[in-house]
């Protein structure tokens, strides 16, 4: 790798170096490294692009890192990653994308994961996108997950963007079997002329299955963002979606928070809340030495913590 695309991985996985355990490395559509062990197995498609990754029933303390690097101006791609986790497994799976684009075309990646989720099965999924160059080129992601956990499971993902994507659609679909659970923390932040279109829907198809989506969103200058999120309460579940936006400049942010109960048993909440911050933040801060943009951007930290 080179430079670029070492900051590229530092900034989306928190690596410095190639990882240890289970990895594949994207670059520019190539495979760039790919390291399998004993429980984690990684196969390349052979009818799209992607990957099979493959845990054994079992699997603890064991992580994957999938990192996708794109540092070529007018590289597109889309590919597809299935995630198999069997039965009593616990891992940490850290996938992500960066993009740099120092050209004027459009760079654009496009990735759908699938997780097959087995009983009693424990994972935990961080995924960040990051933008950076000095071109005049877009820099688009467009990421779908597809979320399938079985009786007992259960899932924790966390999502982060806070800089340099100009576009993004980010889909997350779920489906959930009895006792089986799930938990989304996203952190968002746009800027410029940026937009964020984020969608959430999730069947609580399972008796004593539940969600808890939480959504933590900046928006600056003339960027706009869309919160979509949607909890089917199919069986007896319990479920929650919450959206805090901080609005700032010419920003303009639209939540939609939606709850369908199909079931007598079904216990949903949603909540939604877009604000700007408050005067009394700032003089706060700014009584203890900040200026006006440093005592913004700890409130900013802070929030999207």
């Amino acid at each position: 790798m080179d430079e670029i695309q070492r900051t590229l991985l530092e900034q989306i996985a928190d690596l410095h170096e190639v990882p240890t355990g289970a990895y594949n490395i994207r670059a520019n559509g190539e495979l760039a490294g790919r390291n399998t062990t004993a429980n984690i197995d990684i196969i390349t498609k052979e009818d799209e692009p992607g990957i099979d990754i493959y845990i054994k029933p079992g699997t603890k303390k064991e992580s994957v890192h999938i990192p996708v690097l794109l540092s070529q101006t007018g590289h597109t791609e889309l590919v597809y990653n299935d995630f198999h986790i069997g039965d009593d497994c616990d891992v940490t799976i850290v996938a992500g994308c960066g993009i740099h684009n120092g050209g004027d075309k459009l760079s654009k990646h496009d990735g759908i994961h699938t997780f097959y989720i087995g009983k009693n099965a424990k994972v935990r999924y961080v995924e960040k996108h990051y933008g950076q160059g000095e071109g005049t080129g877009e820099r688009v992601m467009n990421p779908k997950t597809v979320v399938n956990i079985e009786e007992n499971g259960y899932m924790e993902m966390e999502t982060t963007q806070i800089k340099g994507i100009d576009s993004t659609k980010r889909v997350t679909e779920a489906r959930l079997a009895d006792g089986a659970k799930i938990v989304v923390k996203e952190k968002l932040m746009t800027h410029g002329n940026q937009y964020a279109e984020t969608e959430f829907n999730v069947d609580l198809d399972g008796e004593g299955s539940s969600a808890n989506v939480i959504s933590r969103a900046v928006a600056k200058d003339n960027s706009r963002q869309l919160f979509l999120s949607k909890i089917n309460g199919n069986n007896k579940c319990a479920g929650h979606t919450e959206c805090d936006a901080i609005i700032m400049d010419n920003a303009k942010i639209s939540a939609v928070p939606e709850i369908t109960a199909n079931h007598l048993e079904a216990e949903l909440i949603h909540e939604a809340a877009i604000g700007k911050i408050a005067g009394e933040q700032l003089i706060k801060l700014m009584t203890l030495g900040l200026t006006e943009a440093e005592a913004e951007a700890q409130i900013i930290n802070g929030f999207l913590k």
